[in-house]
This record gives C-alpha cells, sequence and structure tokens, in this order.
C-alpha cells in the first residue's frame, strides 16, 4: 500500500514540474497592450533611469508607434531607438522605409551598448 503512495506522490509531482516547465507560450497578438507610447516617449524614460524603465516595463505587452527606420526579414527598427522582432518575415508590401507604424510586442530589455529598446513576438497594429 505504502509503495502505491509513492507512486501517486511522485506521478503528482512530475505532473507538477511538466506543466511549470512548459507553460503555454503567450499569445502577444490576443492579449491588450499594458502600455501605450511613441518610441521617443519610451526611449526619455530609459534616458532618464533606465533600472526603474526595465522593472516597469520588463515582460509586459507594450504598443510602439513612430517612423519605421530600418527594416530586415523578420525585424523592424522605429525612429532608430526601438528594436522589434517578428515570428514570421514581414513582406515589402506590410511596410516601407519612414512611414508612420504602430507595433505591438513584449518587452524583453533595453540594450545599452546600442541604446535601443528591445521588443519580440511583435505585430504590426
Amino acid at each position: 500500500m505504502r509503495k502505491y503512495w509513492i507512486l501517486i506522490a511522485i506521478g503528482i509531482v512530475a505532473f507538477i514540474t511538466y506543466n511549470y516547465l512548459y507553460k503555454d507560450h503567450r499569445n502577444i497578438e490576443g492579449e491588450n497592450a499594458k502600455y501605450s507610447l511613441t518610441a521617443q516617449q519610451i526611449y526619455s524614460e530609459f534616458n532618464n533611469d533606465s533600472k526603474v524603465s526595465q522593472n516597469k516595463y520588463l515582460n509586459k505587452t507594450i504598443e510602439i508607434s513612430g517612423h519605421v527606420s530600418e527594416i530586415n526579414e523578420t525585424e523592424i527598427t522605429i525612429d532608430n531607438l526601438v528594436f522589434c522582432q517578428f515570428l514570421e518575415p514581414i513582406t515589402q508590401k506590410e511596410l516601407q522605409l519612414n512611414s508612420k507604424i504602430t507595433v505591438k510586442g513584449r518587452f524583453i530589455g533595453y540594450d545599452d551598448l546600442l541604446e535601443q529598446i528591445k521588443l519580440d513576438q511583435c505585430i504590426i497594429n
């Protein structure tokens, strides 16, 4: 009888561990943005106090608007300040340099060296 309880306990612990480690990925597209700013506004916040801003935005869904300054296959840069990485390739028909854009994505950090805000899982609004 004791063996069964031990096996049940091990099974429960294994199940909880598996669910904790392999959670479903967030669906950024379905989430509402917690913050909506321009590229210049968020950059100014990081320029003033990067630690406070990092804690405020980390892992949050945010919306950034500005002008496209660089386009790659799965990445764009907004106003040379915000780097946005997409899950799907971007077609040139969707975007052009210097066009106004609003992007929603998950804030993953601030690059001190390049002085850029980094977003991933981005979608174009």
